[in-house]
């Protein structure tokens, strides 16, 4: 490669195919081994889609080249895009093979070389192991556990496993040599004698800090243990004015952590709630303890009975199982009693103020800024019987809404707003949905909410951050009514930028059709985040990545969508899917020709599995993968004077003839299979890219036709939708949502619906990966290559199939 080309083009054209930040930086570092991988990308078709298998092999590849010339290096990368080299052995083996051969070197034989094709089972390892231990078996059962690292090495270096998974050995021969010799015991203990210079390092060691010594032991690092949340108190530390309470706290709560999740039913929660509900939900998990759903359903007048079972969906489809669901309406009989404790105690009393008199009262004025002079109600000094009276006048309906409220008596001179003589009961003529008509007064959140997280023990009150000034009328209220003090903290919120979250402005966008509805998958309401098909694990991850600070994050959508799209990378089978169908037919082929080629699901994870595919004398392609014109350099598809490869089929197709419709439209392409035997001595000319393909076959029932392909962009142009001179709804993206009508997928995309999730072990032992309802729809996704990511839209049935797009495979330019 030229020393000409700067270290940030490097690092542009890996970041490109796919390498993260940190890699990129690792890479550049070396400038033999960057300028080696540079030249070896830029072998590949410009249009390959790498992944995360293949980027590792080119940079094994790289690292072996380190800046020296390899004739016929273009063969390997052949050999890792087509995904017959799998393995850093089968590079290192086909790399030997390229660098002693030069430019002698032939696709065939550094396959053969390199182990192309031979398959190695874990049941062919175990057996293997299982000879090897048993023609062993008197050395192994003298020398027990002291030979086994041995073992590893010679059974790698057996000929029948050379072309092996190595990640397979260590299960094997652990689980084959336990069944010899059983568990490790005292035998197996390897006991030093202490020399001089061995005592001298023991006692080094002692005057290691003990910090140092307790990082050894410590918890992999999570959202939970670090930063605003590793920082919390301890169960039973948060001060209590009465402390006689706190004992009576622990005896119930047993010393373990309770939090809860309180959303108000009156709409549908947004991705915001998802790290709320983490926050509260995962804490008490990590820490071994309960975590309530509790609805705070104070206002009659706002909530429905769909939000009370969204809202409870919402929290099952992201992992977390509420320790019991409660209502703030549960303790109605309790709130209103402790309502005439606090007027008995003279912190309570009847306003019948206008509200814009109460706002002056406040300090609050005219034009709507504080700052005023702030004064005492009127009622704010009459008598506790008088104050007890008018209350249960207000409980009794003897009051409009608006005509009389009871407010706490807290401090007009603190500098805190949440201290000045809030609302804590107003009338309200609404039947509630679980109390019927029993309630005509109801209480306000800054009575309810303190009271509840005391009736019910919680030992953190986690919220956002706009309640930070509610703390102190949070703890005042529960020393003036004597019950348990729980202890509030506040954490940021999370906010996604480029759209709009107001339950007001979503309601306009729905009432006005610019989307289907709450759920639609350009909004960013949980439901519509699942309806899109985005899995919940990827959304845990993130929030965990984020971690949980006191400052409020602000993400923007195209970081979010990234991280989905890394989640499902490695959680997705592929399949070949044509988005904008064109069908070609191999004229040299008869209509009952067949020829099976077998593709894995993902290459790179044999956990997976593979498929097969009929290649027949009919397939479709996509639209954009033909091209009339012959002088395009950047075009490597097919054209009239250019053949292409079809993923995993073995010859290439050349082009013959089109048709076209009345309009000019194209309409087939007919090719030529080019399998005939060459002429001696000729080599077959290598395309310079291989396509996907869907296959017509009524043996196999494909291609599976798609009614309704919906393929999803941003709902708005901009990062802040708001700020349009002429209101959010004029920065809608019109291509927010593309539909295609026609396009189709191979045959195996039944089986991937009706197998998922496709999730491979090692995410399922993340922390973070939630095993999905198995009856939901939308489980199942899948890559479709070179489009994107997909999964069922729940308005699909068996006649007539709907996708939606969850993300595309890469961000886009813009």
């Amino acid at each position: 490669m030229s020393d000409s080309i700067s270290v940030d083009a490097l690092a542009e054209q890996f970041s490109q195919i796919g390498f993260e930040d940190a890699k990129v930086k690792e890479i550049t570092k070396n400038k033999k081994v960057s300028d080696s991988l540079s030249q070896l990308i830029s072998q590949a078709p410009k249009d390959y889609q790498w992944n995360k298998s293949t980027r590792a092999l080119v940079h094994n590849l790289a690292t072996l080249i380190k800046g020296s010339s390899l004739d016929k290096s273009e063969l390997i990368v052949n050999g890792i895009i087509n995904e017959d080299l799998k393995t850093n052995l089968q590079i290192s083996a086909a790399f030997k093979y390229i660098k002693a051969k030069g430019t002698d070197a032939t696709q065939v034989e550094m396959n053969e070389n390199s182990g192309v094709g031979i398959v190695v089972t874990d049941d062919d390892v175990r057996k293997s192991v299982q000879n090897y231990i048993e023609e062993n078996k008197e050395a192994i059962l003298e020398q027990r556990y002291k030979l086994v690292p041995g073992l590893f090495a010679n059974i790698k270096n057996l000929p029948e496993l050379k072309w092996a998974d190595p990640r397979s050995f260590k299960p094997i021969i652990d689980e084959e040599i336990l069944k010899v010799l059983g568990p490790k015991d005292e035998r197996d203990l390897v006991k030093k004698k202490p020399t001089k210079d061995s005592t001298k390092k023991n006692d080094n060691k002692k005057k290691v800090s003990k910090e140092t010594n307790k990082n050894a032991n410590e918890p992999e690092r999570t959202m939970f243990n670090e930063g605003f949340l590793g920082d919390l108190h301890k169960v039973g530390e948060n001060p209590q004015a009465y402390p006689e309470l706190m004992e009576e706290h622990l005896k119930v709560t047993g010393g373990k952590v309770r939090t809860r999740f309180p959303p108000e039913p009156n709409g549908y929660l947004h991705i915001g709630h998802s790290k709320a509900i983490m926050v509260n939900f995962g804490y008490a998990k990590y820490h071994d303890g309960v975590c309530y759903l509790r609805f705070d359903d104070t206002n009659p007048e706002a909530e429905a009975p769909e939000y009370f079972e969204s809202i409870k969906r919402m929290v099952h489809w992201l992992g977390f199982t509420p320790w019991k669901i409660t209502y703030s309406s549960d303790y109605f009989d309790k709130l209103y009693d402790l309502a005439e404790l606090l007027i008995n105690n003279g912190k309570g009393y009847i306003c019948h103020c206008t509200a814009e008199e109460i706002k002056r009262g406040r300090g609050i004025k005219e034009d709507g800024t504080p700052g005023g002079e702030r004064h005492a109600c009127k009622h704010r000094d009459r008598p506790i019987e008088e104050n007890l009276q008018e209350f249960r006048n207000m409980r009794d309906g003897k009051y409009q809404p608006g005509e009389a409220i009871l407010r706490m008596k807290q401090d007009l001179t603190s500098p805190s707003p949440q201290m000045w003589d809030l609302i804590a009961y107003r009338v309200l003529n609404a039947a509630h949905p679980r109390t019927g008509t029993k309630w005509k007064i109801y209480p306000t959140y800054d009575f309810t909410h303190c009271l509840v997280d005391s009736f019910e023990n919680i030992t953190h009150s986690l919220c956002t951050t706009e309640f930070y000034l509610s703390r102190e009328s949070y703890e005042w209220l529960c020393d003036q009514v004597h019950v348990f003090r729980p202890a509030q903290r506040e954490y940021g919120r999370l906010n996604i930028t480029g759209t709009v979250l107001s339950k007001r402005k979503i309601a306009k966008l729905v009432d006005e059709k610019f989307v289907r509805g709450w759920d639609d998958p350009r909004l960013f309401t949980l439901e519509a985040i699942r309806r899109r098909g985005v899995p919940p694990g990827s959304i845990l991850s993130f929030i965990n990545t984020l971690g949980v600070t006191t400052s409020t994050t602000n993400i923007q959508v195209v970081r979010f969508e990234s991280a989905i799209r890394k989640y499902l990378e490695d959680t997705t089978p592929r399949l070949m899917f044509i988005l904008d169908p064109i069908e070609v037919i191999v004229d040299n082929l008869s209509d009952d020709y067949e020829e099976l080629v077998t593709i894995p699901y993902r290459a790179g994870t044999p956990e997976f599995g593979e498929r097969t595919v009929p290649f027949t004398n009919k397939f479709f392609i996509e639209r954009s993968d033909f091209s009339e014109v012959t002088d395009d350099k950047e075009f490597f598809r097919l054209t009239p004077n250019q053949s292409v490869g079809l993923i995993k089929v073995p010859h290439t197709v050349s082009f013959q003839s089109v048709e076209k419709d009345a309009s000019g439209k194209i309409t087939k392409v007919h090719v030529k299979y080019e399998n005939e035997p060459l002429p001696e001595g000729t080599k077959a000319m290598r395309p310079k890219t291989y396509i996907q393909w869907v296959p017509v076959s009524s043996k196999y029932n494909s291609p599976v036709k798609i009614a309704e392909t919906r393929v999803y962009n941003q709902l708005f142009k901009s990062e802040n939708p708001s700020s349009h001179p002429d209101g959010y709804l004029k920065d809608i993206n019109d291509e927010s949502e593309i539909i295609y009508d026609n396009s189709v997928v191979e045959h195996n995309f039944d089986h991937v619906l009706k197998n998922g999730p496709w999730i491979v072990d090692s995410i399922k032992k993340s922390e973070f990966y939630v095993e999905e309802d198995k009856e939901g729809k939308e489980i199942n996704r899948f890559q479709a290559m070179r489009v994107g990511y997909f999964t069922l839209d729940k308005e699909s049935t068996n006649d007539k199939i709907i996708l939606n797009r969850i993300v595309s495979l890469k961000e886009s330019s813009k």
